[in-house]
């Protein structure tokens, strides 16, 4: 079956206890999305880290756990703050179908996945990762036909697929034991953290709907 991609993240420094907004010991330089976070958590949009900007980030870091916690503006921190923003409600734009019925939605446009009966969320927002260029995950509805919780690829050298809910052909929701956030896709898959993944497999059951759409950023249309 399909999906796998590796890799890890180097653990932060902490902040000594007392120091306002940990700013004195925060020291990462400038990040990739430096400018998303600024405006996100109310710091001058200016794409430049200052030690007060350092310390804004930090703390949204430590508070949703994100795998860096230093301070720098890197992908993870971006897609968490996606994930963050769409919480109070993450179908305000109505992009997957309202039904009465169980509805895993997987939004590519945002990289975010989340699942909702009716208007009722009952799981997510959460960051995901679908298909690269060429692998891309495909639009539109499925429905879940297997599940697997030990699976490992017979596509790609028995990487590891912990949580495997396959939705069509070989593609799965399923977690990523390794770095979720390398910048790179899946093989068609979604991928999940792996907190995210297994808390997902405990909601869902076979014949449960999904609805994919949008477009992964950096993948053509």
């Amino acid at each position: 079956m399909l999906c796998a991609a590796p890799a890890a993240l180097a653990a932060a420094p902490t902040a000594p206890a007392g120091t306002p907004l940990a700013a004195a010991a925060c020291t990462a330089p400038t990040g990739p999305y430096q400018r998303p976070l600024e405006q996100y958590l109310g710091r001058p949009v200016d794409g430049v880290q200052s030690a007060e900007d350092c310390a804004a980030i930090r703390a949204f870091q430590q508070r949703e756990k994100t795998p860096r916690t230093d301070g720098y503006a890197d992908l993870a921190t971006y897609r968490t703050m996606v994930a963050a923003q769409a919480r109070p409600n993450p179908n305000a734009q109505g992009r997957c179908p309202v039904r009465a019925y169980r509805v895993t939605c997987v939004d590519m446009d945002r990289q975010l996945l989340w699942v909702q009966t009716g208007k009722k969320i009952g799981f997510g927002p959460v960051p995901i990762r679908t298909g690269r260029d060429t692998m891309e995950t495909r639009p539109g509805w499925h429905a879940i036909y297997w599940r697997d919780k030990d699976h490992v690829s017979s596509l790609y050298d028995d990487a590891p697929m912990p949580y495997a809910q396959f939705f069509d052909g070989g593609q799965a929701l399923h977690g990523h034991p390794g770095n979720l956030f390398d910048g790179g896709g899946s093989a068609g898959c979604v991928n999940l953290s792996m907190k995210d993944a297994e808390a997902l497999w405990k909601l869902l059951k076979v014949d449960d709907r999904v609805y994919v759409w949008g477009t992964k950023p950096g993948t053509a249309d």
